[in-house]
């Protein structure tokens, strides 16, 4: 009986581990951070095992997770909701963004080449043509641009430890998004990426404290504008 060749045995590749749960769990997730659910909205685990045509196993595990992530509340009969948006939960989260993704813009703007530039730019550009194109009921389309836009500055932070914590962030900032989005609507205003392109235009010029003030508007647009729908002590859905 011979040997296993070595040479076999190498040309081997990892098998994905990826489960029904993982999968599960990134839609939903990402569903979260585009704004896909709205603030209170409840989630039963047999009508999104239905829509994600799996079992509800795998559903229930997804949402045990993102429950332990803060993305959702687990109320006393058992079921599972989006949470409120309150006054606190808003300054709690706009505080966070500005403070951690304000960092990070500043790590990122000396290794952000000219190449990574012009791809800020082309993501900015797609986002208004979108815009233009379809109006302004398209929010998981600009949604997408948006994260790809900060995400690609970030990353060039390269810090391993502070990118889930502003991944985690951006998943229970999803419903604050999602109504700031409809608000936007009804009131019109400034573009969607006017404060990008502020951004762009500091990260050209290598001027970080610029950056962050054009990264902390960007945030506090949306939670200005959902918040000026709190009347004192009133939750929003």
């Amino acid at each position: 009986m011979t040997e296993p060749s070595t040479n076999s045995v190498e040309a081997l590749t990892p098998v994905g581990r990826e489960t029904v749960q993982d999968r599960v769990y990134a839609q939903l997730r990402q569903t979260l951070i585009s704004g896909g659910f709205a603030a209170g909205d409840p989630l039963r685990i047999v009508e999104l095992a239905e829509r994600l045509q799996t079992s509800t196993m795998p559903v229930r595990e997804a949402l045990g997770r993102l429950v332990s992530e803060q993305a959702l509340e687990a109320m006393p009969n058992r079921t599972v909701r989006v949470p409120l948006i309150t006054r606190q939960r808003l300054d709690d989260l706009e505080r966070a963004r500005v403070l951690i993704e304000g960092r990070l813009a500043e790590m990122a703007i000396p290794n952000l080449t000219p190449e990574d530039i012009e791809v800020l730019k082309q993501v900015n550009q797609e986002c208004d043509q979108a815009f233009e194109e379809h109006g302004q009921d398209i929010g998981p389309v600009t949604s997408q641009f948006n994260q790809s836009f900060h995400f690609h500055i970030y990353r060039a932070a390269g810090s391993h430890v502070l990118i889930p914590i502003v991944e985690s962030l951006w998943l229970q900032s999803g419903p604050v998004v999602r109504a700031a989005a409809q608000i936007h609507d009804e009131q019109g205003g400034l573009a969607a990426t006017d404060h990008h392109w502020a951004m762009i235009d500091a990260i050209e010029k290598g001027n970080a404290d610029a950056a962050k003030q054009a990264l902390a508007n960007d945030i506090g647009r949306s939670f200005d504008l959902v918040r000026a729908r709190l009347s004192a002590g009133e939750e929003a859905a």
